[in-house]
């Protein structure tokens, strides 16, 4: 008997060469798939050569694999999420159910090795393929599409994404291609993108292109995790929609790009988000900063101040003029830190202005200028009109060179309270690293009148568990004979739903606060070290962000593990 033609897959091979079906009419089925667009089983069993019975009971035997039954399964009990509904529609694939890091899939085809690997590559795990007859795979299929793309039109029916004006498109190109990228599941997904991560707190969304697959990830509580592995086919069609509600060029994809769009839930609620664009290897990489104004108004206590450190900030913010600090690495909080003390001085009879690289929560009634170098509007350029334009308190989003530094000091000195941002570990290290940039001693230490340090640690999910530590272990870690009392019991985490398996929901802030006293002050004329400024403060009962971390360990707000590894210096 002939062999199959080397284009068939290895079911068709295998049911020419066992005599289940004539060379003749596995040709013929091929080539009626293929213009139909359909699989070959589907084909086979249309063309009642074979039943779907027959064919699911020679798959299983054939190839080794499990053979099931759908009507004893209830659909209703299927797991959700596990692979894209995009996959399950064109492969004609449904998840039955994961076990460590095996997926079992139901499939009326197991030799479609194509298929394997992409929901392998969508998924992330090893793939059992369980044979199931292809009629009733059929009815599953249609069900898990269909319901999904219901519940995604219910889910943004109130969402409304908006897009520039026929006026502001950057270029002819973005006019004649919005036609093609406003496809409709494209506009959806999107959109349930954006509000599955605005609703699960997510501060990030990473959009990355790769080789063989696209992947999309959240940021949530500092951390990244994967949410989605769309198809590849789709990521030009991903891209472009963002860019064009981001006012972005979308011709343009050689050289990195940076935007804003908004997103409107409701008449009261509305999301900015902060929008670049980098081109990789495999196509541009998206990340897209959330920037929720209501994060400016929940208020000082809410940030996770101890009493005397909010106290020494409250009282700081509120003098006539003077210099206040916030320092800590990239996406420490101090932006929200920054916004919430504007927002308790943001009132009717006081004019602040902000310069910033960009501007990241809209607060009405604050001046905002939003820094373009290329343009010629520079920090040293806003600081300067700033103080023509009769500031009572003018905010800098980052002290970045000695120009910038200078004139934020002296604008300190003549009757202005100026709060910006560097980057440093602590707070001692903040004055001396202004030295460092060439500004006076002097002048540092007549306008700075206190610095603030910041992290944020993971808060515990309430699964947490109580943990015994070894007194040896506090100890190395910062506790003292005193604090070691028997009155607190430190909590481990644990992982449920609620904070997905983590053991952490939600952040706290661990401060530093150290206002600038007399005798901090003669250290800095004297060209003190930092250490000289940290011996002065610990001498002065200031807490550093370990001991501020520790607190919150005894609290039971978080981890021993995440203090010391937010504090680790």
């Amino acid at each position: 008997m002939a062999a199959a033609p080397s284009h068939f897959n290895a079911l068709g091979r295998a049911l020419v060469q066992q005599g289940k079906l004539v060379q003749a009419d596995a040709n013929a089925i091929q080539a009626e798939a293929a213009k139909a667009g359909m699989t070959f089983v589907q084909q086979l069993i249309g063309s009642k050569k074979l039943s779907a019975k027959e064919v699911s009971q020679f798959a299983a035997n054939t190839f080794g694999y499990p053979l099931l039954d759908l009507n004893a399964v209830d659909p209703d009990q299927l797991p959700v999420n596990l692979i894209d509904n995009k996959i399950v529609g064109n492969h004609r694939v449904i998840a039955l159910g994961k076990r460590g890091n095996r997926l079992f899939v139901a499939m009326s085809d197991p030799s479609n090795e194509q298929v394997m690997q992409e929901v392998k590559f969508a998924t992330g795990m090893t793939m059992e393929p369980v044979v199931v007859e292809d009629d009733k795979l059929n009815n599953f299929v249609k069900r898990i599409t269909e319901g999904g793309g219901k519940a995604l039109e219910k889910m943004v029916e109130d969402v409304d994404l908006q897009l520039p004006e026929e006026g502001e498109m950057e270029s002819a190109a973005a006019a004649q291609q919005i036609e093609d990228i406003d496809d409709a599941p494209v506009v959806k997904y999107v959109q349930k993108v954006l509000l599955d991560a605005i609703n699960g707190g997510a501060s990030d969304i990473h959009f990355e292109p790769y080789e063989k697959f696209y992947r999309i990830r959240y940021r949530q509580d500092g951390i990244l995790y994967d949410v989605a592995q769309p198809p590849l086919a789709i990521k030009e069609k991903l891209a472009s929609r963002i860019k064009v509600v981001s006012k972005l060029d979308i011709s343009e994809k050689r050289i990195p790009q940076d935007g804003r769009m908004k997103l409107v839930l409701s008449k009261t609620r509305a999301i900015d988000f902060r929008v670049s664009t980098l081109p990789t290897l495999f196509g541009e990489k998206i990340c897209m900063r959330i920037l929720d104004p209501s994060s400016a108004t929940l208020g000082i206590d809410a940030l996770g101040y101890d009493p005397d450190q909010k106290e020494n900030l409250m009282n700081a913010i509120q003098r006539p003029y003077g210099m206040v600090l916030v320092t800590g690495p990239t996406g420490s909080g101090k932006t929200v830190s920054l916004y919430t003390c504007l927002n308790i001085l943001n009132k009717p009879g006081i004019n602040i202005s902000t310069a910033e690289d960009p501007a990241e929560i809209n607060l009405p009634g604050v001046n905002q200028v939003n820094i373009n170098d290329k343009a010629g509007m520079t920090f040293p350029a806003a600081l300067k009109a700033f103080l023509r334009q009769d500031p009572d308190i003018i905010m800098v989003g980052e002290i970045r060179d000695i120009e910038t530094g200078e004139i934020s000091i002296k604008a300190a000195q003549t009757g202005h309270m100026v709060l910006s941002t560097l980057h440093t570990n602590d707070a001692p290290q903040t004055l001396t690293r202004l030295m460092n940039m060439g500004i006076a001693p002097f002048n540092i230490a007549s306008s700075v009148i206190l610095v603030t340090a910041q992290r944020l640690a993971r808060k515990l999910c309430t699964c947490k568990r109580p943990v015994e530590i070894p007194e040896e272990a506090l100890k190395r870690a910062g506790f003292v004979e005193e604090d070691l009392d028997g009155t607190w019991q430190p909590f481990a985490p644990v992982g449920c739903d609620l904070c997905k398996n983590t053991g952490y929901k939600g952040r706290v802030g661990i401060y530093q606060v150290m206002p600038i006293s007399d005798e901090m002050e003669r250290i800095i004329m004297k060209n003190g070290t930092a250490i000289d400024l940290a011996d002065q403060s610990r001498r002065e009962g200031i807490k550093d962000l370990r001991q501020s971390g520790l607190i919150k360990v005894k609290k039971g707000l978080t981890s021993l593990e995440e203090v010391e590894g937010v504090t680790n210096e």
